[in-house]
């Protein structure tokens, strides 16, 4: 099993890949610019981690998508403009309300859509909550595991656009577990990396 974590090398994105609590998880990582000296066919899972900018992405596009089209993963979490360089995306921002959880009794609406699903398992609705930046519109026959208060698509696995297979989410759990800011992320990535490493574990391009 090999991942390899796109490294952009903001302080968020150090302290996610790089920190003890889940540097084992990642057998590589590398800077976007360097993406066109790395056969990504070597690793099982590609992580494309929350605000990598996408100027820094859009110019790989093509290799991605070979990459896709040979049977790989990616995973690509919030705030990336993702829809830019991966295929079949389509994405609709939404404003986000950071501090909604101050008022008694509120609910954000976020809801899990496939309870059994294997990845929860591991999380519950109350880690894949914290805040909404926006959702998708994603292909039929996409696997939908997560949504918000309107029943749009937050979280999801895309197997039908391409050879390979996108694990697709608007939440952006680096970010604010690099940030030291939102419990819910760290909860989310504690639960959410050992489930990519359990699942695609098989044969690269297989």
């Amino acid at each position: 099993m090999a991942i390899l974590a796109i490294h952009p090398g903001a302080y968020y994105h150090i302290e996610s890949f790089e920190a003890p609590r889940y540097a084992g998880y990642f057998d590589a990582l590398v800077r976007p610019e360097d993406l066109p000296d790395t056969d990504l066919s070597a690793f099982n899972v590609v992580i494309i981690p929350c605000r990598t900018p996408v100027d820094r992405m859009a110019q790989h596009k093509a290799q991605l998508q070979a990459y896709l089209d040979g049977g790989g993963t990616i995973v690509a979490t919030g705030e990336s403009e993702s829809q830019l360089f991966l295929p079949g995306i389509t994405f609709m921002p939404q404003p986000t309300n950071f501090w909604w959880w101050l008022t008694p009794g509120a609910d954000l609406g976020v809801r899990i859509a496939a309870p059994g699903h294997d990845l929860f398992s591991r999380l519950t609705q109350r880690d894949v909550t914290w805040h909404l930046h926006g959702w998708f519109d994603p292909p039929d026959g996409v696997e939908v595991l997560a949504v918000n208060g309107e029943g749009k698509v937050i979280l999801y696995v895309d197997e039908v656009t391409t050879r390979g297979r996108m694990v697709i989410t608007s939440l952006d759990p680096f970010y604010h577990h690099g940030s030291h800011f939102m419990p819910a992320t760290t909860r989310f990535l504690d639960g959410f990396l050992p489930w990519i490493r359990a699942a695609y574990d098989r044969n690269p391009q297989q």
